[in-house]
C-alpha cells in the first residue's frame, strides 16, 4: 500500500492497527499477508492486488540548505518534494532525512523495499559527510569520536574520520556514520566542544553525490544503478512486484441500486 502511494509505511501501519483497512471484506490484522487477486479497501475505495513487471524510479538530489525533508511544512518552508518530477499512482520516498541546515545527497525512490532496507538500523548502511568545524580539536578528541561518546540517546561514534582542508579558524573533515539518528553528526562534534558551521552529505551506501551536480538539481539513475543499491543492502533483483489497481465502482441510481444495462429486444 505504501509503494502504491497510499501513504508512508508508518501511516499505513497505523491505519491497519486502527481497523481502517479491509482485506477481502475482512478487517485486516497487522502483519497479515496478501497476494495477487486479493482486494484491499480503505476510506471507501477498493483496490485489487495485481502482479506487474517492476520498474522502480530513483533520484539523486543535491539538497540545498533551507529545505525540509517533509511533504508539507506547517511553517511554510520549502520542501525537497517541490522540485521533483510528478508521479502517477506512485510516491517519492525519501531515504533518510537531512535537517534544514544540512545540504547534499538525498536519495528518493519509488522502491519502498529498498528505502526501508537502507534506513533500517540493522542494515548498517554507512553515510559519509563533509563537515566544516569551527574551533580547535586534538587527535585525542578525534580518537574519542572514533571510539564512541555517550549522547543523550545512547553511545555514538564515527566509524572513520579523515582530515580535509583548513583555513585560519575552520577545518574540514570527512566522517562516516553507520546510522542516522537526529542531528547525530552535529551532536558528536559538539560533544568535543566544537561547532559545525557547514554540513554536507556526500555518500549514502553505494550512492555518491556527483561532483558537478549543482545544488537544487536532481538526476534519475539507471535501472542498473538502482540494482547496485539493492545488492548493496542484500536485496534480490526485483523483476515483478505486487501493486494495487483501483477497482471502479459501478454507477448507482438515486435509489442506491446499481445501474443495469437494458436487454436488447
Amino acid at each position: 500500500m505504501a509503494t502504491a502511494g497510499l501513504g508512508s509505511r508508518r501511516a499505513i501501519d497505523a491505519r491497519i492497527a486502527s481497523g481502517a483497512v479491509r482485506l477481502n471484506e475482512v478487517v485486516a490484522e497487522p502483519g497479515a499477508s496478501a497476494q495477487a487477486g486479493d482486494v484491499v479497501a480503505m476510506d471507501g475505495q477498493r483496490w485489487r492486488l495485481v502482479e506487474k513487471p517492476v520498474r522502480f524510479r530513483t533520484l539523486i538530489y543535491n539538497k540545498p540548505e533551507g529545505e525540509v525533508t517533509t511533504r508539507s511544512d506547517p511553517e511554510g518552508r520549502p520542501t525537497v518534494f517541490e522540485r521533483l518530477p510528478k508521479l502517477k499512482n506512485q510516491r517519492w520516498i525519501a531515504v533518510g532525512r537531512l535537517d534544514i541546515n544540512t545540504s547534499g545527497l538525498l536519495i528518493l525512490t519509488t522502491d519502498g523495499e529498498l528505502a526501508n532496507a537502507m534506513m533500517h538500523p540493522s542494515g548498517r548502511v554507512d553515510r559519509e559527510y563533509a563537515c566544516r568545524i569551527h574551533g580547535e580539536i586534538s587527535e585525542e578528541q578525534l580518537q574519542k569520536l572514533r571510539d564512541g561518546v555517550e549522547l543523550e540517546d545512547g553511545m555514538a561514534n564515527f566509524s572513520d574520520i579523515q582530515a580535509g582542508g583548513s583555513s585560519a579558524s575552520n577545518r574540514w573533515y570527512y566522517v562516516v556514520l553507520m546510522e542516522g539518528r537526529n542531528r547525530e553528526v552535529r551532536r558528536l562534534w559538539e560533544s568535543q566542544g566544537v561547532q559545525v558551521s557547514r554540513l554536507k552529505r556526500v555518500r549514502y551506501g553505494a550512492a555518491f553525490l556527483p561532483k558537478h551536480m549543482h545544488v537544487g538539481r536532481w538526476r534519475e539513475i539507471a535501472q542498473e544503478e538502482h540494482q547496485v543499491l539493492r545488492e548493496d543492502v542484500g536485496l534480490a533483483a526485483a523483476t515483478r512486484v505486487l501493486t494495487l489497481e483501483p477497482l471502479v465502482q459501478p454507477p448507482k441510481r438515486k435509489s442506491g441500486r446499481p445501474v443495469r444495462r437494458k436487454r436488447g429486444r
